[in-house]
């Protein structure tokens, strides 16, 4: 086990990971904590290049297992490069996503299946698997309609509308893909209502955050 902690934030566009990641790392700033911030796809400069490939929409063509070993490529690099250090520094690390989303999207929504994400996770990831994973969970049609309200609000652009040409069939597997993952390590995977206020979702992470944080590390939210 390395000494630091990894928590990593889940769920489909529009729920609020965002948001709610940056109250957190305000919070560990105000308990003389600072955080390493990494993000999926990207985190490093070979990621942001690889991000670049992934979410470009003159990339239509790109076929489902070439845009699941492009993640993995950026992941590993992200490990090597970013998380695997600050980890064993003994910093907590705060992921935007991590191999949770790539089972969500590509094994459940491109239909690859699990078990081809998984395979490919045990050489991409080392063996590198978050502490603490917080998914921010919508009922499943609010879910859907908050991804696609969020693609059809954001201007076209070259680097951002690969992913908003998915349609509703593809966000529902996609949220049927991350209950499973929550069904099947209930203990790392703690389902998060994202439909309160910010501030009652922001409560309940802490409440899900703060104890393994003072047991691990002594830090106190």
């Amino acid at each position: 086990m390395v000494p630091g902690f990894f928590l990593t934030f889940e769920g489909v566009d529009g729920v609020g990971k965002t948001t709610q990641m940056e109250r957190l790392t305000a919070r560990l700033r105000a308990a003389g904590c600072e955080p390493v911030l990494a993000q999926e796809p990207g985190g490093t400069r070979i990621g942001a290049e690889i991000r670049r490939l992934l979410l470009d929409a003159r990339n239509a063509d790109l076929r489902p297992i070439p845009e699941l070993l492009l993640y993995f490529a950026s992941r590993a690099q992200n490990i090597a490069e970013v998380i695997r250090p600050a980890l064993e520094r003994g910093r907590v690390v705060l992921c935007d996503r991590f191999t949770d989303a790539t089972v969500a999207y590509q094994g459940y929504g491109r239909e690859l299946g699990a078990e081809t994400v998984r395979q490919i996770e045990k050489v991409a990831c080392g063996g590198l698997a978050p502490d603490l994973t917080l998914w921010l969970d919508l009922d499943p049609t609010l879910g859907v309609e908050r991804a696609l309200e969020r693609h059809a609000e954001r201007p076209l652009d070259e680097d951002e509308t690969r992913m908003e040409r998915e349609g509703r069939a593809f966000y529902a597997r996609v949220l049927e893909g991350y209950r499973a993952i929550q069904r099947g390590e209930p203990e790392r995977v703690r389902r998060i209502r994202a439909a309160g206020s910010i501030d009652d979702v922001e409560a309940e992470i802490l409440a899900a955050v703060g104890p393994l944080l003072t047991e691990r590390l002594g830090v106190h939210l």
